[in-house]
């Protein structure tokens, strides 16, 4: 782990954190040891010497087609399209800051308190687990947690009800060692309520009681919209592959 961090250096991605630690996710290196995989559900971060062999390895099990690859560097991104063609679709993803201090509860406390008539929170616990592994939209907020009980132990998450239905929530991803990697959705016919605003705050103020940090990597510019509106600040915009057929 020690050589596979080198390769990593300061890259400030949470999910090559939980690899690193051992918590989630796996390290896969090349032969010669100078390349690197971080690789945890459907990301894999790529650091070192460029290394087409490791571009094209699937771990032994992995039944999804499907993957988004992170480059370190201008080299591994022109491997990844060289390597992938038409099936790579380069994409622009957004980092937010990672800044443990930021946060104004007293706001938080305010947001998290209002919810639209007849909606309500619950804490992301068994019944709630095995509701989010039936629906695709929520289905990410468990899916890194092979059960329950590995959950309950590593993951964090508060979920938002409308007449006995699964509404909106907000969720681990993964988990490193001093924090969480949010996941954040909004059934579609429950859009436009300020759900994911309300169980985002929820869940930020359910990590700072545990001294955990509540990591937030934008997908779109929505969700860093709704991640500034929380509190975190912009970093910096960086490119990946959307890999089909993988």
């Amino acid at each position: 782990m020690k050589d596979a961090s080198e390769l990593f250096g300061r890259w400030d991605e949470t999910i090559i954190w939980s690899c690193l630690q051992g918590i989630m996710g796996e390290i896969y290196k090349n032969e010669t040891g100078d390349a690197a995989l971080a690789v945890l559900g459907d990301f894999a971060f790529c650091a070192g010497k460029p290394d087409e062999k490791l571009i094209k390895f699937k771990p032994e099990g992995c039944e999804q087609d499907f993957i988004i690859m992170v480059p370190q560097n201008d080299e591994w991104a022109g491997l990844i399209e060289n390597c992938y063609e038409d099936k790579a679709k380069k994409v622009s993803r957004y980092a937010m800051k990672k800044e443990p201090d930021l946060f104004d509860v007293v706001k938080l406390n305010q947001v998290g308190s209002k919810l639209p008539e007849g909606y309500q929170y619950k804490m992301l616990e068994e019944h709630e687990y095995i509701l989010c592994q039936k629906y695709r939209w929520a289905n990410d907020f468990v899916s890194q947690f092979k059960d329950y009980d590995t959950y309950k132990k590593l993951g964090l998450g508060v979920v938002i009800f409308k007449d006995g239905e699964l509404a909106a929530g907000a969720s681990s991803y993964s988990r490193y060692r001093d924090g969480i990697e949010i996941e954040i959705d909004t059934r579609k016919d429950h859009r436009r309520k300020g759900l994911a605003y309300a169980c985002g705050a929820k869940l930020i103020l359910e990590c700072l009681k545990r001294g955990l940090y509540p990591s937030w990597d934008a997908q779109n510019l929505w969700s860093v919209a709704l991640a500034e509106k929380l509190g975190y600040h912009f970093s910096h915009e960086y490119t990946a592959y959307e890999i089909y057929g993988y």
